[in-house]
C-alpha cells in the first residue's frame, strides 16, 4: 500500500501518505490514535501503524 515510503517514517511524511493536514496528524499522534513515538522533537511512525490505522477506519 505503501510501499514508495520507509519503514519509518515522519509525520510530515505519514500526513502526506494519509493525505492530510499537519494539524490533524498531531491530533492523531498525541490522541493516540496512531501509533508513534518520539526521537526528540519528531514524531517517528512505523509504515505498519499508520496501515492499521487505515484499516481501522475502514471498519468503522
Amino acid at each position: 500500500m505503501f510501499e514508495a515510503y520507509g519503514d519509518v517514517v515522519t509525520a510530515e511524511e505519514a500526513a502526506d501518505m494519509l493525505r492530510i493536514g499537519m494539524n490533524r496528524m498531531y491530533v492523531l499522534l498525541k490522541s493516540g490514535e496512531l501509533k508513534a513515538y518520539r526521537e526528540g522533537r519528531v514524531w517517528r511512525i512505523s509504515r505498519k501503524a499508520i496501515e492499521e490505522y487505515v484499516t481501522g477506519q475502514s471498519r468503522l
